[in-house]
Formats: C-alpha cells, structure tokens, sequence
C-alpha cells in the first residue's frame, strides 16, 4: 500500500517542506505536528485517534510525573504511564500471537485470533513516548508544558516510522530553538541523497536477489545459492533500515532538528558484542539506559548479570515482531553475547582481526536467517542447505550468478565500511572543485533513483512492519 512506500515519503517531503519554511518560527512545531497526524491518517485515519491517546496521555502524565518527582505519587504516575503505553503496544502488536498459540493448547483449541491491524510505527513512538515520562522522573529533562511540543516530539513523521528512536532529553531543547542554516540543511540533503541511494539502488537491488534465492525449490537449492541468497539479504536490511534512518537524519537537519546517528558500519565489527554498539544504536541505547541499567546492569552478582542480559535480549526480539522467529533470533543474540562476556571476548583479543571479523559476520548472516524465517522449520531446512544438506555444493546456474552480480557485491561490501565517507572527506577537503563535481553526482542519483522509484510500482521500507 501507498503508505507503506518510499513514493508516500516523497509526498510528505513536497507538502511538509514549503509550509515549514513559509510558516513563522512559533507555528512550525504546529505545522509539523499537523501534517504528520494529517499523513499518519491518510491510510489509517482510525490509528491516528490512537495516536492523538498516546500523546494527551503521555502529555498529562507527564506533567503529573514532573509536579510529583521524588515521591511515592510520582513513581505510581510513573508506573500508570508504563502500564498503559506498553498495554497499548501488547494489545495491538502480541494480542493475536498470544490467541494462536493458547489455542493450541486442547481445551483452549476454540479461540480465534481476533484479526487486529497493527498500527505502523507504533513499536517506535511508544518506545519515545515512554522516554519522555522516564527523563522527566529521573530530572533528565523538564516536563514540556507546550502539548504541540510534545506533539511534534512523538509524530514527527520521517523517523515516527522506523527509527531512529528519539529519546526525549537527546531532542528537548531542539523543540523550543532550532538553528536552520544553509550549511545544516546542505549537509541534511547530502544525508537524505545517500540513504536514498542506499535503499533504491543497494536495497531493492539486493532484495530482489534474496526473492530469487528464496523461489528456487528446496530440492534444487545449492550450499553457494543459499549462502548468496542469504548474503543478499544481509545485505539488504543493512542499506534498506541504514538508508532510512539516513534519510530521517538528513531531513531532521533540514528541518534543524540534530537527532544521533543510529548505525556506525556494524559489518566491520570483530565482535557480536561490538556489533551491537553500532546496530540500531537507538534501540540499544534505549534499552541498556531504560531497562538494562535499571535491572542493575552489570553492577550486580555474575549470574544476575546473565539474568538481566536474558531479560533484554528476549524483549529485544520480541520487540522487533509477534513471532517465535523474532523471539529465537533475540535468545540466540543473548547467548553469543553471553559466552562473550564469560570468556570467549578474552580469547577474541588474542586472535588476528580477519579471524575476528570472519567469525561476527559468521554469527550475523545466521542471525539474519533467523531473523527472516518467519516459518522456523523452512528457515532450519535452508541452514541445512548452506551447510551442504542440500543439493549438492554449486551448479552452472551458481556460477552464472555469481559472476553476475560480483561487481554489484562488490560494491555493497565496500559501501557497508568507512571508505566511501574517508574518500569523499579527502576529496572535499583537498580539490576545490569537488564540492561542485559531488554536487552535480547528487544530482545524477537523484534522478537515478526517480527513475527507479518510476520503474517500480512499490517501494516497501523492511522495518515500517515492526
């Protein structure tokens, strides 16, 4: 559907920007938060009434939080706020999850999933509505009197979808002043153009080949397809959830808002560890500051310490979709990262880098197999294929393949590291005409992309689901 594609980000760009700018400086909060309520119900005018819920209820609660801070009233206004925006989120995203599987059992065998529509985005905006309550409770930040604030806060559509997650005390003072500068919205746009590019000719690119990977029959897949298909994939998520949040970035610099990055080349990483500091760096922070430090963190006995990284690393998957997938893929990151802290990052240290590497990324393709297998037995059937229980190791249509698109994987390996920023930083700083040769680039993708988006009639983001 139009609102689940990059096309509808483009029209919300071409409405919000010209009213933005046109408006005074103390309407464009208004302004923003309008159109964002306007888009966000244009294909789900029913979810945006729960939208406008979580924000008078946030909004109210966190006024009662702020008058009330450092008393028991306080902590129960608090913990109201937690029930009821984690209720939401429960009812909506896990209720039908729950139904399937309680009806397995055989005096439940009656129940019936009850069908509910999962609001876009709501994994999102909950998770930044319940920061602004905690912040307030911790003194991390003022209560926002201004309800278009905090409006604003919580819908500000381009990263309301997928992220990054905006944490209240990262964006408070942006609310209330924000600089627009020629050079800040330069820089925005240059942000937008590569995450564009990352998506429309990296992404699609690449999930087209994970669909081929996928449509050929078990009995005739081979170890070298199911590892490129899985490649693919890999490949895929990284530019399509980092090309996203790039262009929220980018357009948030537009708009003078400065939100933090959210992914740091994680395929470089030698650790899984390492990795996910620089994964979705807004959903790790915010559940190592909102749920794992709480727990007691790392300050705690040895086996509490393994205790509260089980805690976070369930509701990690469970976070990202209502399916036991999602929930493996989770337990299976608590394990690795548990071995790791016991004593497998010790004996990482000792080992040259290429090993280290070979090994996270190793870890990351077999989560991402998990990650996608929405059917697990199907999702273990392939695994056994890459691990030659398949048919056979390679065929001439492999090979075919492989030195079709070698160029192309090429080019993803090379734009998943720092290289093309250091070289673009280089070039910058040292040929003055470079400015006007990358603008002019900019400008070939721009209309490379549209020529693409042209091409295709659909243009799905992988996390808009979640």
């Amino acid at each position: 559907m139009l609102f689940s594609s990059l096309e509808f980000l483009f029209l919300y760009l071409l409405i919000t920007l010209p009213l933005y700018f046109i408006a005074p400086m103390n309407l464009r909060c208004a302004v923003l938060l309008l159109v964002s309520l306007v888009f966000y119900g244009w294909s789900e005018p029913l979810f945006v009434l729960l939208m406008i819920f979580t924000i008078a209820i946030d909004y109210l609660l966190g006024l009662a939080v702020g008058h009330n801070r450092g008393t028991k009233k306080g902590k129960i206004w608090l913990i109201t706020a937690i029930v009821i925006n984690l209720g939401i989120l429960g009812f909506f995203k896990y209720c039908d999850f729950f139904i399937v599987n309680l009806s397995k059992i055989p005096f439940l065998s009656e129940l019936e999933p009850l069908g509910i529509e999962l609001p876009i985005g709501i994994s999102f905006y909950t998770f930044q509505a319940l920061s602004y309550v905690i912040d307030v409770y911790r003194r991390d930040a003022e209560p926002q009197k201004d309800p278009v604030a905090f409006g604003t806060y919580v819908t500000l559509f381009p990263q309301l979808i997928a992220g990054p997650i905006v944490r209240y005390k990262d964006i408070d003072d942006q609310l209330k002043h924000r600089e627009h500068s020629v050079a800040l919205a330069a820089s925005g746009a240059r942000t937008f153009i590569a995450g564009l590019g990352k998506k429309i000719i990296i992404a699609n690119t690449a999930g087209a080949l994970w669909q081929a990977a996928l449509a050929i029959p078990d009995a005739e897949r081979t170890a070298v397809a199911a590892w490129m298909g899985i490649f693919w994939y890999t490949v895929q998520i990284y530019f399509d959830f980092s090309g996203y949040s790039d262009m929220a970035i980018g357009l948030g610099k537009i708009l003078g808002f400065r939100f933090l990055e959210n992914f740091n080349y994680p395929y470089i990483s030698k650790s899984i560890t390492e990795f996910w500091r620089r994964w979705h760096i807004s959903l790790s922070s915010w559940f190592r500051e909102y749920l794992y430090i709480p727990l007691g963190g790392n300050r705690v006995a040895r086996w509490r310490m393994y205790l509260n990284l089980l805690i976070v690393w369930f509701l990690t998957g469970f976070w990202h979709g209502s399916g036991w997938n999602f929930i493996l893929w989770g337990l299976y990151y608590f394990v690795l990262l548990a071995v790791e802290k016991a004593f497998l990052g010790k004996w990482l240290e000792k080992l040259p880098s290429p090993f280290r590497h070979a090994y996270t990324m190793l870890c990351v393709i077999f989560g991402w197999l998990l990650f996608a297998s929405v059917d697990i037995v199907a999702g273990f059937d392939y695994m056994k294929t890459m691990v030659g229980l398949g048919a056979g190791f390679a065929n001439g249509l492999d090979l075919y393949e492989l030195c079709r698109n070698l160029i192309f994987a090429v080019i993803s390996v090379i734009g998943a590291t720092p290289l093309p920023k250091k070289l673009f930083i280089k070039l910058y700083k040292k040929n003055r005409a470079f400015p006007v040769v990358f603008a002019c680039l900019s400008v070939a993708l721009v209309l490379l992309c549209t020529a693409y988006l042209v091409d295709s009639s659909f243009n799905p983001f992988l996390y808009w689901s979640f």
